[in-house]
């Protein structure tokens, strides 16, 4: 792959940092610029060698990049594609590592100028810590990302940008950007719904001798909720920026409850190891798939 002069990348947490790893070490850039607004931050990652420098101020930031890679929060990710546009370079490409594409890409499509071009992206890496100090080398590697162009991407900058992806040591595939929104709104936004209202139930639960019964607790309550450790504000954007699959879910999950609540209820012994059972296949399934 060519590599790019200067990549900027905007958020400098768990994936941003762990990205400008994987860029330093595959050499993909000539220099690695952070922007935050944590100086404090940018400072440490600066002094680690993740970046070759750091700013708080955008324009500093952005300016001679040829390639900018959001990794900022997705309830402010559109607002800093529109403030960032005044001091972009001709040719710039700009990518993303967003949760959610559909309203996003959207929205960012109609911002660009001609002599701008974006190409959404969703690198599948992560975890329930968040941050600098949690950021790896290997975060992304062998991992998969969703590219999600349009019918408005330039043809060049959707192969830079899905060979940048691929040069980070991620496996890229293609898929429309709604679709992605349905598709990763039930494997992973519903299931962190989830584990945060488990949490929340199950820490709510007082006995008249405990009213804690947290400490009680054994590996699968740990287990299940292991997502519910992750950056509440993340998710909180995540939920209302893919709000309309996020519902669908819910309601979804919603009635599965109900069907097993009626089962345990009306004594269907049978009916209810059938369900727990076909849940057994389909997990199964998903170990299989993802070892």
């Amino acid at each position: 792959m060519k590599s790019f002069k200067q990549i900027t990348i905007l958020g400098i947490g768990l994936i941003g940092a762990s990205l400008a790893y994987s860029c330093r070490q595959r050499k993909l850039a000539d220099k690695i610029v952070g922007f935050g607004r944590n100086a404090g931050n940018l400072k440490k990652a600066q002094e680690k060698k993740v970046i070759d420098s750091g700013s708080t101020d955008l324009k500093t930031a952005v300016e001679g990049s040829d390639l900018i890679v959001l990794c900022t929060p997705v309830g402010v990710l559109v607002e800093r594609v529109r403030e960032m546009l005044p001091f972009l370079q001709n040719g710039c490409i700009i990518t993303d590592a967003g949760s959610v594409k559909g309203p996003l890409v959207e929205k960012i499509d109609t911002l660009l100028p001609n002599t701008v071009h974006y190409v959404g992206a969703h690198p599948i890496a992560g975890g329930e810590q968040s941050g600098l100090e949690a950021a790896r080398e290997d975060l992304l590697t062998g991992a998969k990302c969703i590219i999600t162009p349009t019918a408005s991407t330039q043809t060049e900058a959707l192969q830079r940008v899905t060979e940048f992806w691929s040069a980070v040591g991620m496996q890229t595939l293609t898929m429309d950007a709604h679709e992605h929104d349905t598709v990763f709104g039930a494997l992973s936004h519903l299931p962190h719904v989830v584990a945060y209202a488990l949490m929340n139930t199950v820490a709510n639960v007082k006995t008249a001798s405990h009213g804690d019964i947290l400490s009680m607790s054994g590996g699968g309550l740990k287990d299940i909720t292991r997502i519910a450790s992750s950056d509440p504000v993340m998710w909180r954007d995540i939920c209302l920026q893919n709000k309309r699959p996020v519902v669908t879910l819910i309601n979804q999950f919603q009635s599965a409850l109900e069907n097993i609540k009626t089962l345990i209820e009306q004594d269907q012994a049978e009916a209810l190891q059938e369900t727990f059972a076909k849940a057994n296949v389909h997990r199964g399934k998903l170990v299989e798939t993802n070892t």
